[in-house]
């Protein structure tokens, strides 16, 4: 099975939460869903650590402190994204950092919920939930 790490990067924007997103560069993705800034991971590397690289190669955004929301398995491809989330820093202002994305920016989850891969939208329920309950993040997609 493929697997794939990335983050769920968040903060608050006049009391509104807003998560970081990207979009798929290309012609041919001109209208495929958002995602979380995710990749594959180098033989050996974890995928805390693919997530982190992967958010700072396609965003410029370098991740802090983190907590692991699970995985979710593509329904298609069966490729599996494992998912970290963590505040955004103060200061994260994300570009286009790499050639993979024509977009990086915060949203809100509202407008996250419409754009983002919908296999990955269990992601928002988790981070949601586990800001609200202060309790650890569920490990796996149910």
């Amino acid at each position: 099975m493929k697997q794939s790490a990335g983050t769920l990067l968040h903060r608050r924007r006049n009391g509104e939460l807003e998560v970081l997103l990207v979009h798929p560069s290309g012609a041919y993705n001109r209208k495929a869903p958002w995602s979380i800034p995710k990749g594959e991971p180098d033989e050996g590397v974890g995928m805390e650590d693919t997530a982190r690289r992967e958010t700072r190669e396609e965003t410029g955004v370098t991740a802090g402190p983190l907590v692991p929301l699970g995985h979710a398995d593509y329904r298609k491809s069966r490729k599996r994204i494992h998912c970290f989330a963590g505040p955004a820093p103060a200061d994260a202002a994300p570009t286009c950092a790499s050639w993979e994305v024509d977009q990086a920016q915060f949203m809100s989850l509202g407008e996250a919920r419409k754009l983002l891969h919908p296999d990955q939208c269990i992601f928002l329920d988790r981070l949601e939930a586990y800001l609200g309950s202060g309790q650890a993040p569920p490990s796996s997609a149910p």
